[in-house]
């Protein structure tokens, strides 16, 4: 074998071993955004459950639902539906930072 047929030989084997890293990389990436858009989610929800539910405390049950025992059991659930809704419309910007910095250790734990 000549040395040109064996640099193409290299040539190719060299693009072919960059697309299937390139391939494996862009899979892990897009798994990776996706647990990291959900982890995001996830906290900025707890947060800002964790921010509403000092509002709520201490009000007379003869709010929104009528009152009762029934209202101050269910109350938890509602503050965490509206702290959910708030999140999956934007929030307040905390799932983008902790996007932002999980793909940065992510990206340091890689190299």
């Amino acid at each position: 074998m000549d040395s040109a047929a064996l640099l193409t030989l290299q040539s190719a084997q060299t693009q072919a071993a960059t697309a299937q890293q390139n391939q494996a990389t862009a899979a892990l990436t897009g798994k990776t955004s996706k647990s990291n858009a959900k982890l995001g989610l996830d906290f900025e929800t707890m947060c800002l459950n964790n921010l509403l539910s000092p509002m709520f405390e201490g009000l007379s049950t003869d709010g929104p639902f009528g009152g009762g025992h029934a209202e101050e059991t269910m109350r938890s659930f509602y503050v965490g539906a509206m702290a959910k809704q708030m999140a999956q419309r934007g929030g307040i910007g905390i799932s983008d930072m902790m996007q932002s910095q999980l793909l940065k250790l992510q990206e340091k734990g890689a190299a």
